[in-house]
């Protein structure tokens, strides 16, 4: 099977090139700028006709969440204008994409887990621009699967698992917000779930089933205040220093880009339909820790 990534060095992007690398029926081709440029349509079209892949995923997106409330021209022209440009062109070579979005696109009011049917009204400007570049996948090409994710982590990168790790080596406590509830997602879990959907797709042919929005989340619910513990934890677990975290609200944190309360994800059409399951947080988030600090002896 051959998949093609647009993107190099995001979280997801790099673990898909790991996930690639233990399967020897997985073959990968990924670039990002300047080699491919998602607004531009020529260079996306000469990367995948040399490559010729069986699907095209495309996790790149902006992703500054708080720059975007000042940089939405930006935002929109990735998050919107790029994954259209990136799905037209794989309908074009007739080939099905992956495409990656987010939580941000609902307000975070449900007190629920959100299911894909649920309404949209994203309350930033990130994620309204992830939710523009939804409908543009949609309507540039039928044989699209969008995944919804959430709270991404991974033993790189920018992320809440690696800057609760630093900042602890330098602070004798942590504040962090106790009213946002969400599921947090190991990036190399997300990977495996992209290649079972593209094997899936491989295997039966692409069947309109399949096609929509999808959520892809890790199956465990947690604050981010509760998530920093559990980080803290960890590190200690493993000989590192620990500092204790103190829960504080929303309101007591301000950002540029509102956040919603509720990113929990419900992920029953990922089991049903691809018949995937995301392990627990527990295991995850062991692995990551692992990779990051060393196992404990």
């Amino acid at each position: 099977m051959r998949v093609y990534v647009i993107g190099t060095e995001g979280q997801v992007a790099r673990s898909l090139r790991e996930a690639a690398t233990n399967r020897p029926d997985v073959v990968i081709g990924c670039a990002g700028r300047p080699d491919v440029d998602i607004l531009r349509g020529d260079l996306v079209e000469r990367a995948l006709l040399a490559f010729s892949p069986d699907v095209v995923i495309n996790p790149a997106a902006y992703t500054a969440v708080d720059r975007a409330e000042s940089e939405p021209d930006l935002a929109f022209a990735v998050n919107r204008d790029g994954a259209g440009i990136v799905a037209a062109t794989a309908a074009k070579l007739g080939i099905p994409i992956i495409h990656l979005s987010t939580d941000y696109v609902f307000d975070g009011k449900k007190q629920s887990p959100y299911v894909e049917t649920d309404a949209v009204a994203p309350n930033s400007v990130y994620g309204r621009s992830k939710l523009a570049g939804e409908h543009e996948v949609a309507r540039a090409n039928h044989r699209h699967v969008i995944l919804r994710t959430s709270w991404i982590y991974a033993p790189f990168g920018n992320n809440f698992v690696r800057t609760m790790l630093r900042l602890s080596d330098v602070r004798d406590r942590l504040t962090v917000v106790d009213d946002q509830i969400g599921c947090p997602t190991f990036a190399p879990d997300i990977a495996n779930a992209i290649i079972a959907i593209s094997r899936k797709i491989e295997s039966i042919g692409w069947q309109q089933q399949l096609a929509g929005v999808t959520h892809l989340a890790g199956p465990d619910e947690i604050t981010w205040c509760g998530f920093a513990r559990l980080i803290m934890q960890g590190k200690q677990k493993r000989g590192g220093r620990f500092v204790p975290v103190d829960a504080i609200s929303t309101a007591d944190y301000p950002t540029a880009a509102a956040r919603p309360a509720n990113s929990r994800l419900g992920c029953e059409r990922l089991a049903t339909v691809f018949d995937f399951h995301m392990p627990p947080l527990e295991r995850s988030l062991d692995n990551c820790m692992d990779r990051l600090l060393g196992a404990n002896h």
